[in-house]
Parts: structure tokens; sequence; C-alpha cells
């Protein structure tokens, strides 16, 4: 159907392009797409680096289930509750998994803080559960104020259906990309300056890019903002039982019940939760909505009927959840796995000199190859990730798509493979690498040795000027990626 004939029957919405799906984020999802890596069968496709998927440890819930067949009410020992789990509708949710939820958010926050099930709210995953949290909070116009670099899937899951705007909080390498206050009143006073109202703030702890935690005394100063502006306060935690190292996590619900905000509004503050990344279970679409705030947990409870978790999943989920024993073996040996995993990827890349920013959680390093980059600039960034992808043939994410204002970073996600398949793309990254270093090194040779010369005419010439370029970098193209800028 033509594009005009499709915006006549479809909706504003429907037709337009704000489901975000227009980024480099999301094309380089489709290069792997069409030439998806395999160890036996296709080890000259592209690498999926792009997905945060963790695959470190679904062993461990694989054998939990074969142990406890009465989980799945497919399973003659099961079979008992297939009536009443089959028959179930009531979108609250069954009451023995609110329970298990919320106990077990407690123990993956370290048993320092407790949590109502009767505020838990079931979505379709972390996405519906945003989705959800801009409905409930923001009018179409309205905006959410978020740290640089942030998850480039927020565009769509905050924006597309609601009309929300994502506005940035602008923050740099120079400190880690850390959040500051200073960086957030200039956020904030710049929206107000363009008649923009600001509902919210919205954060990932941890963070997603960067793999790294908040502290204590930043969230308590988010606190303190969104209620001295009466803001809403929005904390996206999918990643919070994937800390692997020291800092440990500080959850803004922890902050909350230990007074380390005086004075804050608790009905502006809510939470977001997922078991896709923790568990490696993003097929379960098991969303979690958390907030303080009456109204909001009824108004989400209603929106859930549009994103219902299946009775039969929240059955599994709830037998596992409660399972303390398990849950602590769980979580104690996919963070050993992930440290392992983390600190081999990291060490690889070391060995060519190209470094991480330092993490502590996630499935995935913030990588720094601005020195790779031929000027510094978005658009010499994009080159590079074009080769990387294309000719390389790892699916990386460039900073870019998480609206980093400093050309130069990638997201590498390393948690969705095997040990063999990450060798595979350590020996990419490293052979690409050294042949950049290769490169650049025999230019610098070249132009030491045989500097550019240039032959001037003498006054009342006429002959025209000559120039001797004697650097191997001149037969490459000036948007060559392997151009280095000095």
């Amino acid at each position: 159907m033509a594009g005009s004939s499709a915006e006549q029957l479809l909706s504003r919405i429907a037709a337009g392009d704000g489901h975000g799906e227009i980024s480099s984020y999301f094309d380089g999802w489709k290069a792997y797409d069409m030439n998806p890596f395999d160890l036996r069968h296709n080890r000259d496709g592209v690498i999926q680096m792009g997905l945060a998927e963790n695959q470190l440890s679904l062993d461990l819930i694989e054998q939990w289930s074969v142990d406890h067949p009465e989980a799945s009410i497919c399973t003659a020992q099961g079979a008992p509750q297939f009536r009443r789990i089959a028959n179930f509708q009531d979108y609250h949710g069954l009451p023995e998994f609110r329970e298990a939820m919320a106990k077990f958010m407690g123990q993956v926050r370290g048993g320092k803080v407790t949590f109502d099930p009767d505020r838990v709210v079931m979505c379709g995953g972390a996405t519906g559960a945003q989705d959800t949290l801009a409905f409930c909070l923001a009018d179409p116009g309205d905006a959410y104020l978020v740290p640089t670099p942030y998850y480039p899937a927020f565009d769509r899951d905050c924006c597309w259906r609601s009309g929300v705007k994502l506005l940035p909080i602008e923050c740099h390498s120079s400190n880690n990309f850390t959040l500051t206050r200073e960086a957030l009143v200039s956020a904030y006073d710049g929206a107000r300056r363009q008649g923009v109202r600001v509902r919210g703030i919205l954060i990932t702890n941890p963070s997603n890019p960067l793999g790294t935690t908040m502290d204590r005394g930043t969230l308590a100063m988010l606190a303190a903002f969104a209620t001295e502006r009466r803001v809403h306060l929005i904390c996206d935690e999918i990643y919070a039982g994937s800390v692997f190292a020291k800092p440990g996590f500080v959850s803004i619900a922890e902050v909350i019940e230990r007074g380390d905000a005086p004075g804050c509004n608790r009905d502006l503050v809510h939470i977001a939760y997922s078991l896709s990344k923790d568990f490696g279970l993003p097929g379960f679409r098991v969303g979690i909505v958390y907030s303080y705030n009456d109204d909001v947990v009824a108004c989400a409870r209603k929106m859930s009927s549009f994103g219902l978790v299946s009775s039969q999943t929240q059955h599994f989920l709830a037998m596992m959840l409660a399972d303390a024993e398990f849950m602590a073996r769980f979580l104690a040996e996919s963070a050993r796995r992930l440290a392992a995993r983390h600190d081999r990827f990291v060490a690889g890349l070391r060995e060519v000199g190209i470094a991480c920013l330092p993490g502590n959680a996630g499935l995935f390093s913030w990588m720094d190859l601005r020195g790779m980059l031929r000027e510094k600039t978005h658009d010499a960034e994009l080159e590079l990730w074009r080769v990387i992808v294309h000719r390389v043939k790892l699916n990386v994410s460039p900073g870019t798509s998480f609206h980093c204002n400093e050309p130069g970073w990638f997201r590498v996600c390393y948690a969705n493979m095997d040990d063999d398949t990450m060798e595979v793309a350590l020996d990419r990254i490293r052979r690409f690498v050294r042949q950049h270093q290769h490169s650049k090194a025999k230019a610098e040779r070249w132009a030491a040795t045989r500097p550019l010369r240039l032959s001037l005419p003498r006054r009342g010439a006429t002959t025209a000027s000559h120039l001797a370029i004697s650097s191997p970098l001149a037969l490459l193209s000036p948007q060559s990626p392997m151009v280095h800028a000095s």
C-alpha cells in the first residue's frame, strides 16, 4: 500500500515514525537478522552484540523447572491446578504471584526494603510498564528529563502512544557520565524557557548503557528535586539483580524508606521492573509497575488489562520466586558469571589498548573508540559503526543512538552468547583495531620521513603550484573511518 493511501486509512500515530525504529540501534539488528552468526553453520555472519539479554544462567532456571514439574499446569504433577489457572481472569494478577514478586523485589535489593504486593501492577514487559506510567503521569506534549546517554527504545516506550517528549540532561565522560544537580537544573530551566511542561525525571539504575549504579546521594538529590518542583521520579530498575561488583545497588525504594531524602513526597516516586534482564526471560513478558501513589496504582491496574501476563506464566513464576533458597543461589551464581564474562571481555579489549567505562552492573560495557574516529563528529562515529557492522560483522550500538553527546562511545553486549562466540567476537575486534593501529603507525612513519612538500612559484612566475603527497593516507577516501584525526 502506498504511503499516501496508508496515511489516509491509518491514524496519525500509526502512520507516523514515532515508534523510533529509524535509528542505527535498530538498523544493526536488521543487519544481524539478514546474516546471523552461527558457530557451526555460519561463522562469517554478524555476531549480535546489540541485544542486552542474559543467557549466562538460563541453565539454572531450566534445571529448576525440571526439578519442579508441578510448577507447570501442563504436566501430570501440575494438572490439578489446570482449571483454576486456565480460568483466572482478574487483572490484579494471581495473589500468589504478586506476593512472590514483592518478596523477590526485596530479596534482590539485599533485604534492605520491603515491597507491598498490593502495589505490584503487572504489565507486558518493561516496555508495557513505561508506556503505562507515561499514560498515567503525563499529557501529550509534556516532557520527561532523561540523563544521557539513555536506552534508545525509551523514545518508543515512553513517547509513541502517550505523546510525551524526552529532553536530555547532558552528562559527560569527564566525570564518568555522572548526573549532577547542576545539569538537572539546567535541563529543567531550559525546558521551562521553551514553554515545555516537565512532568517527570526518568532514570535507569543500574544504567543502560553505562553499566554503572547510581549512588545514594544522587538518588536522594533526585527525590528532593522532584519534591521541590512537583515532578515525578520514574526509576527503571530492570537491571537491579544484575550487579556483579562493588559498589552495590541502591534502590530508590531504599532511599525513600530510610529517609535519605527528608520531606520527599512519595506520591511522586515510581519504579519499573521486569524479569527480562536479571533472569533472561524476555519471552515471558513480565513487567512490573510499583508506585507509592494510590491513584497511579489504581489507574495502572485498569491499564494492565491491555497487557496482562498469562496466568500460566504467573503460576510458574510464583512458585519459582517463592523458592527463596533457589533465588539466593541463582542471584549469587548469576553475579559470579556476569563478573567473569565482564572481566574477560574488558581484558580482551585492553590487549589492544581499548578501554571501557568502569562498570559494575548490566549485561554490557560502554566501549571507548574515540581514538579511532577520523574526526570528533557524530557522522564519523556512524561511519565507523557501519564498518564494524558490515565489515567486522559485529552488531554493536553507537553512542549516537543512545543520545550521547560525545562521539566515539559504543555499547557492546556480551551476556547473550556462549564463551566460544564471545572469543570470536573479541578476535574480530582486536584484529580490526590492530589493522587501524598499523595503518596509523605507517602513516606517521611516512609523514616523519617524507613530509608533505609544497613547491610555490617564484614571485612573478606563472607556473602552477605543485603538491607532492607522500602519505599512504592519501590513498584513502577522506570519509574513511581509518583516517584518524589528530
